[in-house]
């Protein structure tokens, strides 16, 4: 099969019949021979030490079999984020803690022979508290005499980075603009809630069952916890019912894993919703200070962000988050004096993690959502500001003059207000709509990363075998979210090989099975993960060319792959197919082949987005009807048509829910209130944009596999800020808490 017929089609994901018809195996449908279920006990105060704990009347209980709690559960402290065996991180949780530091946190488990009476169970547990006083905001964390959630004081650390000279740079400009902008915490709403089954055998093998983006170095923790080797330990990731972060980190693992050792029996514990919107971590609050220097015609001379973050009771990714945070505005325009500042800070919130954007969301809110103040300040076309500043092909990072790959940044705002008859909204926007209406128009600009290079070391390895009708399985690490990683991989050897993408099997994301892959984060798919299939397949195709020339008496160089069948070039009636190449292999070479390769990222470029909508507000209904839609976003390369566009189109309806509608509350004990998808506002399909266009500039990235780079987080990262500018141009005001109130 060509390169036309595979690297750019439309695919849908490889398991997609298996899903809708029901066919597809969760954890939440497994069910191991003697399994016990598992619940939990949660903690009612947002800050409190444990004086005593007495669960002899919960053991005694018929038909519990095993409880745990921080007496009797290893008392090794770690970060759940960790990415590397060396990850310098700060280390703050353990399985079970002593001192409570959010409503909710788990207090003690139980494994039961049914979840009746593992409830009947959790009620025997007394436990009586010492209470602390609690914080929850993260600037009031900060100041000083705040109560401290962990030893040392309540910031985590700071992340800091600049370009050229801020302060001087302000007596430069003609204009400075001042503001801060607060975004609540979200929850991550993946089908799918937190669950995890544990075996510990008699062999003193560990397996655990996990919809984990991290198997590998969730590995390395729970060896550590549990003072096993990793060869005791094995991990396999059935299906993933969506994560966007939050199944990253060690979270319901350690748990399982310690009452499955208790009860010598397997445990399952899966979180019902109400727990999972506490336990199955959110996006970081954040508050960023922005302020911005400019010239009368537009021209951005200087920017500067302070940001406090809230990573709640722990550390988890709090300074990952600041970090990737960090790096994105430098990337965009050609800003020649900038400086970021950022802070996170304990509470005694629920654990904050990565979540879709990572960090990114957050700075292009604030930075955006300026940005169309300032073009109605000075009288000029957003547009036309945008395009003025905009990074230009082979750009650099101001801060060390170093390429930042192909940005497309110019063609992709040029093409989106094309699309979406920008000039042509701008001069009819004021034609009349039906009486309490008002129209809204905005745009935003965002960007997100491909890899962890620069940050550390960034490593996919992947194995292929043949099999001997032609055939052939990979072997990957890659942890599909539904977003179509390993459908993406299948295509990568396809193309190579000269075979169809449904002719691939693949194994995936067992730690026993499959060789090393980093993790699935940092929208690393394709870039990383799919540069790694393409360099494998390669290899495979090596080996065949190689016994091809042999067989069919000609150079290697002269073998061309086609249609599942290998031939020489020049002579296309010398022909085998892969079947006949691969059997005649093993029959007169006596011969396995095996392709091995370990690719490791070399470049991080940047993917970026231009969002351009329509809306129209009722400030007397408190309603915001958004309309029209286009999204444009530099992916260098296609390389599944229809994957792609289902990407940005679910990162549109996340971002238009952080603008208009998601937030976690909490009461003033630090309970949170909206803890159902009935009370947490989220975006239904009937607010999705009336009329959604998307579109791709593909500008061949020379780092990527095909020239392609990443779009799954990069997707959502200017959703909320064009939609909430809409907002304030529809309103007139300067809103600057996330979500958009109207009314």
């Amino acid at each position: 099969m060509s390169k036309a017929k595979v690297i750019g089609s439309q695919l849908p994901i490889r398991d997609a019949v298996l899903k809708v018809t029901g066919e597809m195996k969760y954890v939440g449908d497994m069910k191991l021979p003697r399994m016990l279920t598992a619940k939990l006990l949660p903690s009612p105060h947002a800050h409190a030490r444990i004086t005593h704990i007495d669960y002899s009347e919960a053991l005694k209980l018929p038909g519990v079999h095993a409880v745990a709690c921080y007496d009797n559960t290893p008392r090794y402290t770690y970060n759940s984020y960790l990415r590397i065996f060396e990850d310098d991180i700060p280390q703050t949780e353990q399985v079970f803690s002593q001192t409570m530091r959010f409503v909710g946190e788990p207090v003690a488990a139980v494994a039961a022979e049914d979840e009746k009476t593992a409830l009947a169970a959790l009620k025997l547990i007394k436990v009586e508290y010492d209470i602390l006083p609690a914080v929850f905001d993260p600037e009031k964390a900060l100041e000083e005499g705040a109560p401290e959630i962990h030893p040392g004081g309540n910031k985590v650390g700071e992340e800091f980075t600049e370009a050229g000279n801020v302060d001087e740079a302000w007596s430069q400009c003609d204009r400075i603009f001042e503001d801060r902008f607060a975004m609540p915490a979200l929850h991550h709403m993946a089908m799918e809630t937190h669950v995890a089954i544990a075996d510990y055998n008699s062999r003193g093998k560990l397996t655990i069952w996990s919809p984990s983006q991290n198997t590998f170095n969730q590995r390395i923790l729970l060896a550590r916890i549990f003072d096993l080797p990793m060869t005791q330990i094995r991990i396999i990731r059935p299906a993933i019912g969506g994560a966007f972060g939050s199944k990253i980190e060690l979270n319901l693992e350690p748990i399982v894993a310690a009452l499955a050792m208790k009860a010598k029996r397997p445990v399952k514990l899966r979180l019902n919703r109400r727990e999972n919107m506490v336990l199955g971590r959110t996006r970081h609050e954040t508050v960023v200070y922005v302020k911005t220097g400019v010239l009368n015609d537009g021209t951005i001379l200087a920017q500067d962000f302070k940001v406090i973050t809230n990573t709640g009771a722990y550390a988890s990714s709090a300074m990952d988050t600041v970090g990737a945070m960090a790096q994105k505005p430098f990337k965009v325009y050609q800003i020649p004096n900038m400086r970021f500042r950022g802070i996170p800070a304990y509470t005694n919130r629920p654990i904050a993690c990565a979540m879709r954007g990572f960090g990114s969301p957050q700075i292009f809110n604030a930075q955006q959502v300026q940005l169309a103040k300032i073009a109605r300040e000075l009288g000029m076309d957003l547009v036309d500001l945008q395009l003025k500043n905009a990074v230009r092909p082979n750009g650099i990072d101001q801060r060390w003059k170093s390429p930042i790959g192909n940005p497309r940044v110019v063609d992709m705002i040029q093409r989106g207000a094309e699309l979406f008859r920008w000039k042509e909204r701008m001069e009819n926007r004021n034609a009349p709509l039906e009486p309490g209406w008002k129209r809204g128009i905005g745009m935003a600009v965002g960007s997100h990363g491909n890899s962890l290079y620069g940050a550390h070391r960034d490593i996919t390895a992947i194995s292929i075998k043949p099999n001997e009708d032609g055939t052939f399985v990979i072997y990957t690490g890659a942890h599909d979210m539904g977003n179509g990683p390993v459908t993406m991989q299948t295509q990568m050897v396809a193309d190579v090989l000269g075979i169809r993408p449904e002719d691939v099997e693949a194994v995936e994301a067992d730690t026993d099975l499959v060789p090393y892959n980093l993790a699935d984060y940092a929208s690393r798919g394709v870039f990383v993960e799919g540069a790694a299939a393409k360099k494998a397949a390669e290899g495979m195709r090596k080996q065949l060319a190689e016994k091809a020339a042999n067989f069919l008496d000609c150079m290697a160089s002269e073998v061309e792959f086609v249609d599942g069948s290998v031939r020489v070039e020049t002579h296309p009636h010398r022909s085998m197919t892969l079947g006949e190449l691969i059997t005649r292999t093993q029959r007169e070479d006596e011969e396995e082949l095996h392709s091995f390769y370990s690719y490791a990222s070399k470049a991080n470029p940047i993917s970026y987005g231009a969002h351009f909508v329509e809306l129209w507000v009722n400030e007397e209904l408190h309603q915001v009807k958004v309309i029209d839609y286009v999204a444009v976003h530099d992916v260098g390369k296609v390389i599944n048509r229809m994957g792609i566009e289902g990407q940005l189109e679910g990162g549109i309806e996340m971002g238009i829910g952080y603008a208009l509608y998601e937030s976690l509350d909490f009461d003033e004990k630090g309970k949170l209130i909206n803890n159902t998808l009935k009370r947490y506002k989220h975006v239904h399909a009937s607010q999705m944009p009336k009329n959604l266009i998307t579109d791709f500039i593909e500008g061949n990235e020379p780092s990527g596999p095909h020239g392609a780079k990443s779009i799954g987080e990069c997707a959502t990262v200017p959703v909320a800020a064009a939609v909430f500018a809409a907002v304030c141009d529809a309103t007139g005001k300067d809103l600057r808490q996330f979500p958009a109130k109207v009314g």
